[in-house]
């Protein structure tokens, strides 16, 4: 037997035993033969062994996938019943029919304005009304237009009452305007614009629409770029959803693609940005609770109305009915197909996409929504080219133009200050404001072109002029800051509002900074003076009352207050002294020292006072106070203004005229605030000074900007620049300083006059400002062309003459070639009769103004009607007189007139003001 061979061994066992196999009887044999491996056999047995893994593993996964699906569907549920309450909470109230509005003033329409039938209706279209005769008229109004008239007609949501009225034009002018009930009106009013919502915290811009009122082409383009089976889902399309879920796994990056415009809108209502797996989720459950209490159009309304489409200067763009106006300047109702798949196009990516900044981008985009809109078989490809070949057609860009967000912060703050806690959106409040937006554009562009000029007017102040070039002395340059404040002088509305350079970088309102007034504080001082004269006082050291022609001391000067124990030595801005020169002068040239001389003679405590009763409260009784050395807002100095511009009568400025409910009643109405503080005469003279400073003095700059209505202004330098200035139907402040006080080293002519010149040119532009009028003088005001060489009467001898307004009786009777003022007639002379020079003789004020106090230096038991001394109340005339100029009996009496009572007063010592209270001015 070989080595390596085994012996075959035998058992043999009993019958009925049990064989090898297992089985019972016979014989078994066992070869001890070694066995051969076949390969066949191990690979099978290897294959059932790969199998079973492969078996565990999909079991595995099977039991990991049911634990995640029953996890989810728990956390799905908790969250589901949790944010229902969350969903019922907030559809408690209509999502956007309660939020407040706020409105422009409205547009008023009157004889001689430069007001054509096109701008007639495009100011109605923008109100939201519609033409009359179309399918669905508007709630607001309608109007119907032919060559030479439009007629206009309220809605039953009008904000007035339904009577309308026909305005007939001419070449562009409005000749008349006639009630339906055939009565001639003097002016109509239209419907107000909508401004802006107060919903948002983020200045959202919102203008609600219906699912009637979308275009199909607007709809289906929504549907073909964003959610193509949105009416046939519910809510979520899953492969979508877990296609970007497994997306994100793989890549770590969370695009929370896939949402449908359910999940959109969910996203929107009640969830951050933040995005999160938890997110999606909460995200789907409240998707199914809306798709469970919503049908699909109130889904996709309330998607039209939500959905951000971009951003406009402070003011996001929310929902199609403001994306229209925004962009387009038309009603949703209006848009043309391919407006219609541009903004559809946009809600991917609004800013990124938008049609003002990438207009490439846009294109590019708006034609893939066509061709999405040809695959779904909304349109047809002749369609699709005939749309992608059509331009833009955006309507004019303009950042913060019309939104005015500066002066809707105020209206904002007014409102908390007025109803406290209230909820003004729940109560969908809509509140009525003075704006002019039209105005508010001009203000907003003037701002930005002047402040161009600023800057480089401080930009050149660093340069230094080499051999190699301009170098910079200073890189971090400190720009100045600016505010405007327009307003109608007669009602105190403002009408427009800058609070600074750019809100979306700085939400400080400059308009309510307060800030040194500087010279445009200068004319309540000359007021002041003005004022004096009605008690026919002369003032110290003076030999009649004060006139333009006053004469005051510009020499510098050291003045003591205090009773002595404080100097104030003033200089003029350019170290330049004129002498003796006129109040006129003095005024006109803006000359310190000569107007702190003035106010020392009529008295800084009256000059002070007169200040407070115009609205500057911080007004000291120091002589600073005449060159404007305390504070007050642009917004105060625009209503102390009104006293000149409003003939005496200060009034508040305001911003709210009517605050309504949704439904149109009446909540509040806001009547303007106002006081006399000026005799009308008084704001005259001194409104007439104020014209020579435009035409003839430091602001005379403004004429040659192109502004030519009448108008009269002051311009004003300390650390800040001002200027403050008026027509006959509008005011307007101009404020340029730096923001931390520093002194910004440019003249209020060269700073703050550029801007108001800009805007006020353009604003008489405007309809409802181009009937500017002349300033007609009061009853009682005399004006006279003199001589500039001998401030006499000019006449044919002395043509080089120039106008002054004067108080009747106190204005020079000489003229330039018969300067004694000798003007009695032939008979007078021949026979030695009559007076050479009567003395003034000052008319009462009139009853609804304070009485003014006599100036420092007056007698004290004068009234405001006293007539000066030794002056006799005048008699009526005989024949005689009315031939001769005498009286009948006038004996002795008649010398005792002939005194001249201004030399009675000169030696009297100056009285001390009353320690308490306001002097009535």
């Amino acid at each position: 037997m070989a080595a390596n061979e085994r012996p075959t061994r035998t058992y043999s066992r009993a019958s009925g035993g049990k064989t090898a196999s297992g089985r019972t009887g016979g014989t078994a044999t066992v070869s001890s033969r070694p066995r051969r491996r076949s390969g066949s056999g191990g690979g099978k047995r290897g294959r059932l062994s790969n199998l079973d893994w492969k078996i565990k593993l999909v079991l595995g996964f099977a039991a990991l996938l049911l634990v995640v699906c029953v996890a989810t569907g728990a956390v799905f549920a908790y969250y589901y019943h949790a944010y229902g309450h969350v969903v019922e909470q907030r559809l408690r109230q209509p999502l956007f029919a309660k939020t407040a509005k706020i409105y422009a003033a409205p547009r008023e329409v009157r004889p001689k304005q430069k007001y054509s039938v096109q701008q007639i209706a495009n100011d109605l279209v923008r109100a939201g009304y519609s033409t009359a005769g179309m399918p669905h008229p508007s709630q607001l109004g309608t109007f119907s237009i032919s060559e030479d008239s439009i007629h206009i007609q309220p809605g039953p949501q009008s904000y007035h009452a339904p009577d309308g009225a026909t305005a007939y034009t001419s070449k562009g002018v409005v000749t008349a305007i006639k009630g339906d009930d055939g009565q001639q009106l003097g002016a109509y009013e239209l419907e107000p614009e909508l401004i802006t919502g107060l919903s948002d915290k983020n200045r959202g811009k919102r203008r609600l629409v219906t699912y009637d009122e979308l275009p199909p082409d607007l709809v289906q383009a929504v549907m073909a770029i964003e959610d193509r089976r949105f009416f046939e889902h519910g809510g979520v399309n899953y492969y979508r959803v877990l296609g970007a879920m497994w997306n994100d796994l793989r890549t770590g990056h969370k695009e929370q693609g896939a949402s449908t415009l359910t999940m959109q809108l969910s996203r929107g209502f009640f969830l951050t940005p933040q995005k999160s797996f938890k997110r999606k989720i909460i995200e789907v459950a409240i998707t199914f609770q809306l798709e469970h209490r919503f049908t699909k159009k109130q889904i996709f309304t309330m998607y039209a109305n939500e959905i951000n489409l971009g951003q406009r200067g402070s003011f996001s763009i929310n929902g199609f009915g403001e994306a229209a106006q925004a962009y387009f300047g038309v009603d949703v109702r209006d848009l043309t197909l391919p407006q219609s798949a541009l903004l559809a196009g946009m809600i991917q990516r609004p800013n990124y996409l938008s049609p003002y900044r990438h207009p490439k981008r846009a294109l590019e985009r708006r034609n893939t929504v066509l061709d999405a809109m040809v695959e779904t078989h909304a349109i047809t490809k002749q369609q699709a080219q005939q749309a992608k070949a059509a331009p833009l057609s955006l309507a004019p860009f303009s950042v913060d133009e019309r939104e005015a967000p500066y002066f809707v912060d105020l209206v904002r703050d007014k409102l908390t200050q007025r109803y406290g806690d209230r909820d003004i959106n729940g109560e969908g409040l809509r509140i009525y404001t003075s704006l002019d937006p039209d105005l508010q554009t001009v203000a907003t562009v003037a701002v930005e072109n002047g402040m161009k000029q600023v800057d480089e007017l401080v930009r050149r102040r660093y340069e230094r002029h080499t051999r190699h070039g301009v170098v910079m002395t200073r890189q971090n340059i400190t720009y100045p800051q600016v505010a405007l404040i327009a307003l109608d002088p007669h009602t105190g509305q403002v009408l427009a509002l800058v609070g600074g350079r750019n809100y979306g970088f700085s939400q400080l309102d400059h308009a309510i900074s307060q800030r040194p007034t500087g010279s445009v504080f200068k004319p309540f001082v000359y007021a002041t003076a003005f004022n004096s004269s009605l008690t026919g006082v002369p003032l110290p050291g003076q030999q009649g009352v004060f006139t333009a022609l006053t004469m005051l001391n510009d020499d510098d000067t050291t003045f003591s207050f205090d009773n002595g124990n404080v100097q104030y030595s003033p200089h003029n801005y350019k170290k330049e002294n004129y002498g003796m020169m006129t109040a006129r002068d003095a005024l006109m040239k803006s000359q310190n020292v000569a107007t702190v001389a003035l106010a020392q003679m009529v008295g800084f405590d009256n000059v002070a006072n007169l200040a407070h009763q115009a609205g500057i409260t911080s007004a000291e009784a120091t002589p600073a106070v005449a060159l404007g050395a305390y504070n007050a807002s642009p917004l105060e100095m625009a209503g102390a203004y009104t006293v000149f511009a409003n003939n005496g009568v200060k009034i508040d400025p305001t911003m709210i005229a009517s605050v309504r409910t949704s439904e149109g009643d009446v909540v509040d109405d806001f009547a303007p605030i106002s006081k006399p503080v000026l005799d009308p005469r008084v704001a005259y003279l001194t409104l007439s000074l104020m014209r020579d400073v435009i035409n003839h003095g430091t602001a005379e700059g403004v004429r040659g900007m192109g502004f030519m209505a009448p108008a009269a202004g002051k311009t004003g330098t300390s650390h800040d620049a001002w200027f403050a200035g008026f027509t006959s139907n509008l005011l307007c402040i101009v404020w340029v300083g730096n923001d931390d006080y520093s002194d910004v080293k440019l003249e209020g002519a060269k700073a703050a006059a550029p801007i108001w010149a800009e805007f006020m040119k353009n604003a008489v532009e405007l309809p409802q400002y181009s009937d500017t009028q002349y300033f007609d003088p009061p009853a009682g005001i005399t004006e006279l062309s003199l001589d500039k060489n001998t401030n006499l009467i000019a006449d044919a001898s002395c043509p080089d003459d120039y106008t002054v307004a004067f108080l009747d009786g106190t204005q020079p009777t000489g003229t330039c070639d018969h300067p004694s003022g000798d003007q009695r007639n032939i008979f007078q002379k021949v026979f030695g009769l009559g007076n050479k020079s009567a003395p003034p003789v000052i008319p009462p004020a009139p009853a609804n103004v304070v009485q003014p106090e006599a100036p420092t230096g007056a007698n004290p038991s004068q009234g405001a009607n006293a007539i000066p001394n030794g002056q006799q109340q005048k008699k009526k005339k005989g024949f005689f007189g009315k031939v001769f100029g005498v009286f009948k009996g006038d004996g002795k009496k008649q010398s005792q007139s002939n005194a001249n009572p201004q030399q009675q007063n000169n030696d009297q010592q100056p009285q001390q003001p009353p320690p308490n209270g306001s002097p009535n001015l």
